[in-house]
């Protein structure tokens, strides 16, 4: 929380995050916390007992997946969205719990880690309230085995069984993935979620690459049934319901985990570089792929190819076969956009087509990407900032910290993270918030794998940006 920061100064260093001892007192473990100054008993200020006593639990880490392990601990269905500060009053106790980290999948708000007793830097304006749905179900955590996949039906993705759309993003190519079954509209359960999933997805909407797997209802809670479950695919499958996964409907989800992903676009790519965001440019034409000549190509043109392809903003445009020489048709030549355009289409053009080129001229374009480091001495180090939406914007330093530094960083091919400093080390950004509460394990192949709050829910400023400091390997 943005106005927290001036009262850092004053305390220690915190310990390393601990496993606290088990807090139940009673014979059942609802005994152990209550939600109260709420309208039920489902709903209000966090507080649990220890030693006799109750207090409350600060805000630093707190996010959907811990208020998950509150609601199904009460047996008040699934967790809504963290409701905002002080939404239910100021304790008046002790505070007893602070960075509260839990996985998802415990039982008990006991079994989540935490700094360990009464070990804290926060006051009563940080306290922790909780909103439970009691009219959804609680699911116990179960131990979950893929089983089958979903029966063919539909080889493309049309408007039958197994279509696929992503919604909730700034077009049709990006957005919270949601799957047609039964003539209804579900969503996927985040679990086990990655890369090779979202590349499904893409292929199928006719999308592209897959850029990033979005987790923890990046674009937005969905609504209606949860109709797939630990996803699990080789990458090639030619529809998302050809992957393995618990079978439909079988889950124990809620839409808080609710599974996205972002694709490069749909009738223009990049290819032969070293990521899908640089690379030799090739549009869709009449059912084939194709090049475009570099007659004329300029910076203008690469920021509308790298727009389209979802890439953010241009760096650089390239000809004369830069990343290698293409083997289909040349399509498209002497564009000459203005660089507002949506399309590489849009622009000026001899026609599809009409060239006088040869593969040696083949047009490329240097992205930035979805991700960059911005305002530092070099590429590997700066404000993280990601590029959603078509407009830049930060990261929030709660929860900030190593880990989640050398996943950014290995991403980017930064090698290892040397830091992860908070509050602005490379000068505040612009633009909105895009990810708070960001926690991951260190395992994670992309930023937006590790668990975070959605997209749009902050409680941060841009003196809060996060930054890495990154060792090129």
């Amino acid at each position: 929380m943005g106005f927290q920061r001036q009262e850092r100064c004053c305390f220690p260093s915190p310990p390393s995050p601990v496993l606290p001892p088990p807090i139940a007192t009673g014979s059942t473990l609802s005994t152990e916390l209550r939600l109260v100054g709420g309208p039920s008993r489902c709903r209000g200020r966090l507080e649990v007992l220890h030693g006799g006593s109750w207090g409350s639990v600060c805000d630093d880490d707190w996010d959907v997946v811990d208020a998950n392990v509150v609601c199904r601990q009460l047996g008040c269905g699934l967790a809504l969205p963290v409701p905002r500060p002080l939404a239910f009053g100021q304790g008046r106790g002790p505070i007893l719990l602070d960075n509260v980290e839990c996985r998802g999948q415990e039982a008990a708000l006991s079994e989540c880690s935490s700094r360990g007793w009464g070990v804290h830097n926060c006051f009563h304006y940080e306290d922790v309230a909780v909103l439970c749905d009691e009219f959804l179900p609680t699911q116990t955590p179960t131990r979950r085995v893929l089983t089958s996949r979903a029966p063919p039906t539909t080889p493309q993705n049309g408007k039958g069984e197994g279509s696929v759309r992503l919604v909730g993003g700034a077009g049709p190519c990006q957005g919270r993935v949601e799957i047609l079954h039964g003539g209804l509209w579900g969503t996927v359960c985040d679990d086990d979620w990655g890369l090779p999933d979202a590349a499904v997805v893409c292929r199928q909407l006719g999308c592209g690459a897959a850029l990033a797997a979005t987790t923890n209802a990046f674009f937005g809670y969905g609504t209606g049934h949860i109709l797939l479950d630990n996803v699990h695919c080789e990458g090639g499958e030619p529809r998302l319901a050809a992957c393995l996964s618990l079978g439909w409907g079988v889950h124990n989800c809620g839409h808080h985990e609710d599974a996205g992903a972002l694709c490069a676009g749909g009738r223009l790519r990049l290819v032969g570089g070293p990521g899908p965001c640089r690379g030799r440019v090739e549009v869709l034409y009449a059912g084939g792929w194709g090049t475009v000549c570099d007659d004329d190509w300029d910076f203008a043109d690469a920021r509308v190819a790298c727009r389209e392809a979802g890439c953010g903003p241009a760096l650089g445009a390239t000809g004369l076969g830069h990343f290698g020489y293409g083997r289909g048709p040349v399509l498209l030549d002497n564009v000459g956009c203005a660089g507002t355009e949506a399309r590489l289409s849009d622009c000026f053009h001899l026609g599809w087509g009409q060239h006088n080129c040869g593969h040696h001229e083949d047009a490329g374009a240097l992205c930035s990407g979805h991700l960059r480091l911005a305002n530092g001495a070099h590429r590997c180090e700066g404000r993280v900032e990601l590029f959603l939406g078509q407009q830049w914007g930060t990261v929030c330093d709660d929860a900030w910290d190593l880990r989640a530094a050398g996943v950014l960083c290995r991403q980017l091919g930064c090698g290892q993270a040397l830091a992860a400093p908070g509050e602005a080390r490379f000068g505040p950004g612009q633009g909105p918030i895009l990810l708070d509460n960001v926690k991951c394990r260190g395992d994670e192949s992309a930023l937006l794998l590790c668990s975070h709050i959605r997209w749009d829910a902050h409680n941060c400023d841009h003196s809060e940006d996060a930054s890495v400091l990154c060792q090129p390997a």
